[in-house]
């Protein structure tokens, strides 16, 4: 019983991780090679709420050690996760500007959610584009050190009320059933 509570426990941290990793924002540095507006189908069963078309952002882009990443360029709105974005369309306009050759690269720092997986045709949202020096530029993730503090503190938070509440509430509880079970079996004897 004892390991299963074990796995049962790392599967739930695997999860939170992952929930995690997926939400929380990410940085790239690359050097923006083009952008485009497709038509996607949305009633193919592609994960979309409403069926229909939808015109889609992309950004194309390749990174310091030459391998190309592709960034979908969508509005989140009021939605999961909670970015709040209604930008894309200024956000499309500055990767515009930013879009550069290998010859003069021009090196950029894109914010950007979700994971990249070729094989379910699934891109991760381009949240923020900001120059920078140079592909070795250093980015410290303030925003996901306050959210994973917080996060911390929250858990230890929930940690010690449970502890409080086993001590305060559970173990007399289940003292008291164990002495009354003791004290009927003595006076059955």
């Amino acid at each position: 019983m004892r390991r299963l509570k074990w796995v049962i426990l790392g599967l739930m941290a695997l999860l939170v991780a992952g929930v995690l990793h997926y939400t929380l924002p990410q940085r790239d540095i690359v050097r923006i090679v083009g952008i485009e507006n497709r038509r996607i189908d949305t009633s193919s069963g592609s994960g979309f709420a409403t069926p229909g078309t939808r015109d889609i952002r992309f950004i194309m882009a390749v990174r310091p050690n030459g391998r190309e990443m592709v960034y979908r360029n969508e509005d989140t709105g009021w939605g999961w996760p909670p970015y709040f974005k209604f930008n894309s369309s200024t956000l499309q306009a500055r990767a515009q500007n930013y879009v550069s050759t290998a010859a003069n690269p021009q090196w950029v720092a894109i914010t950007h959610y979700g994971w990249r997986l070729e094989f379910m045709s699934m891109f991760p949202n381009a949240i923020r584009i900001r120059p920078v020096a140079g592909p070795e530029a250093t980015l410290i993730p303030w925003a996901n050190i306050i959210i994973l503090l917080g996060l911390a503190a929250i858990g230890v938070l929930i940690w010690r009320w449970w502890v409080r509440f086993k001590e305060n509430r559970l173990e007399p509880f289940w003292d008291s059933r164990a002495e009354r079970r003791d004290a009927r079996r003595r006076a059955r004897r």
